[in-house]
């Protein structure tokens, strides 16, 4: 059987246990360190009504983003509860279904 070679980049990482910002352990895919870890952040709105958080934040590794000032979605409603402006955080943000949203955050330890 002859495959396409398109095919083939997928079928190496797939062989090699990586995939993009995610690797392959114990038949799971699992996010890298990359993925998942914290970026340090200043909240500067909180909208619970639509759900969203604006964020100074510093440069977001996963995202190859620079630092900048941006809205973000939540992944949970719940997250907003905790917090209000010029609170300092440490989150994590991912691009889900298109939209940049927050699925990891704690309050800064001052």
């Amino acid at each position: 059987m002859k495959f396409a070679k398109p095919l083939f980049p997928a079928v190496a990482a797939l062989m090699l246990g990586t995939l993009g910002p995610w690797s392959i352990a114990a038949d799971k895919v699992q996010p890298t360190a990359a993925a998942s870890a914290l970026s340090d952040g200043e909240v500067k709105k909180v909208d619970r009504e639509a759900g969203r958080l604006t964020i100074k934040h510093g440069p977001l590794a996963n995202l190859d983003m620079p630092p900048m000032t941006m809205v973000f979605r939540v992944k949970e409603p719940a997250m907003l509860d905790q917090l209000k402006e010029g609170d300092k955080i440490k989150f994590t943000a991912e691009k889900v279904n298109g939209l940049y949203t927050v699925t990891r955050l704690e309050k800064a330890q001052p």
